[in-house]
């Protein structure tokens, strides 16, 4: 099968653009010269105009010279224009040259460069009807020279203000087409960092619970070489059943995300957000805390919420998730230590949360084996959850303890 051949480098097509585009203005002016050149000779040749062989050989030379002059006139537009105007006074044949420069030069709309081109455009033509005047016609008048000069400069004028607010308005439309296509990938890429966010933030929250359990749990089999052998088969029970746990959740997760959801947000068209797995609420608090009992961790908790079954599914969700993500940190930097988990408020004055636990583990030292690594991501994700809902997140030590405490908005 044969390979197609690459298309030609943007900068190789523009520069052939640009290169056809004086090629073409160079043939028109010179065929234009010539139609005035055969015009003019055919008055000679029927006597009404006076021209010696000297000057059609002047005409012709300077003819060529003023094709020669045109494709500079995009450097210098004005002083192409005036030569290429004054020499219309000895060379009908730069006449077509002279056109064209007058055109771009207008393109431009400085007014002043385009009257003063002006003068010598009608002067020039005024100068050519006295050196070549016509014999034949008794009733020629060379100020009428004038005033057609005056006519036809103002007709090239304003065709050449038409073209350069027509390239304006088509730039306008060029400029606007890129800032809306670079706005669209800003958008797109947007999108896709959001959505990476919310699934790497759903990942966290489902795994790092459970191999917070499991980190601990093992690190205690690797440093107690001691546990009789009861208690190690019932640690490895544990992290056997975390393990499966987290393999089935993540599985889950995995499951979902491959699935086709519904639309992001305020994002472009055929961006699609990955469907929400179920997420538990705080009604999953208790099995939550037997988790973390289960696993050795002594839990206390204080639930004087009043109304708790009214509260908004959202804020239940982000409830539980900032509970359960303060209880993995305790248990990562304090394992063993007691948490104690307090959860108030009432509809109209919102919820607020509490999980603290001591800055000094009470039990064994296992944290330096078991505790997992800090990702640096747990307390940051939960002020974020908290943002998201218009709540507001804090966390820091204070009396020997160190606290995290969350408000959640809870309309009325």
């Amino acid at each position: 099968m044969p390979i197609p051949a690459p298309g030609r480098p943007a900068a190789d097509r523009s520069r052939a653009a640009r290169v056809w585009g004086e090629v073409w203005r160079v043939l028109v002016a010179a065929v234009f010269g010539m139609v005035m050149g055969a015009f003019v000779a055919y008055e000679a040749d029927m006597g009404d105009r006076l021209i010696s062989d000297e000057l059609w050989a002047l005409d012709f030379l300077v003819g060529l010279l003023g094709l020669g002059l045109l494709p500079l006139r995009r450097r210098a537009p004005l002083t192409v224009a005036l030569l290429l105007s004054a020499a219309t006074t000895v060379s009908i044949a730069v006449v077509g040259a002279a056109v064209i420069a007058v055109v771009s030069l207008a393109t431009h709309r400085r007014w002043w460069s385009v009257g003063v081109v002006g003068v010598v455009f009608v002067l020039a033509g005024w100068v050519y009807g006295l050196l070549h005047p016509l014999v034949g016609d008794p009733g020629y008048w060379p100020l009428l020279d004038v005033v057609g000069g005056v006519v036809i400069y103002a007709l090239l004028v304003w065709i050449g203000a038409y073209i350069g607010l027509r390239r304006e308005h088509l730039a306008s439309l060029r400029e606007r087409a890129e800032t809306a296509e670079r706005e669209q990938a800003s958008r797109v890429a947007q999108a896709r960092a959001n959505e990476r966010a919310r699934i790497a933030r759903e990942m966290h929250d489902v795994l790092a619970h459970r191999m917070s359990l499991v980190a601990m749990h093992a690190g205690a089999l690797a440093y107690r070489t001691d546990l009789p052998p009861d208690k190690v088969a019932e640690t490895a029970s544990i992290v056997q059943s975390n393990a499966h746990a987290a393999l089935t959740e993540l599985r889950e997760v995995l499951g979902v995300l491959r699935e086709t959801g519904g639309p992001v947000p305020d994002a472009p068209e055929g961006i699609v957000r990955a469907p929400e797995r179920p997420q538990p609420t705080l009604a999953d608090l208790r099995e939550l805390v037997d988790d973390a009992r289960a696993s050795g961790t002594e839990v206390h908790v204080d639930v004087r919420a009043r109304r708790l079954d009214e509260l908004p599914d959202a804020v239940s969700r982000h409830a539980f998730r900032i509970v359960q993500e303060a209880m993995t940190n305790a248990r990562k930097h304090a394992p063993w230590a007691p948490v104690t988990v307090v959860v108030d408020g009432e509809p109209g004055e919102g919820l607020s949360l509490a999980v603290r636990n001591p800055v000094r583990s009470v039990g064994p030292q296992l944290a330096p084996v078991g505790a997992p690594p800090p990702s640096g991501l747990g307390l940051v994700g939960l002020t974020e959850r908290a943002e998201l809902v218009g709540g507001r997140l804090a966390y820091g030590s204070a009396g020997g303890a160190f606290v995290v405490s969350a408000w959640l908005p809870w309309a009325p």
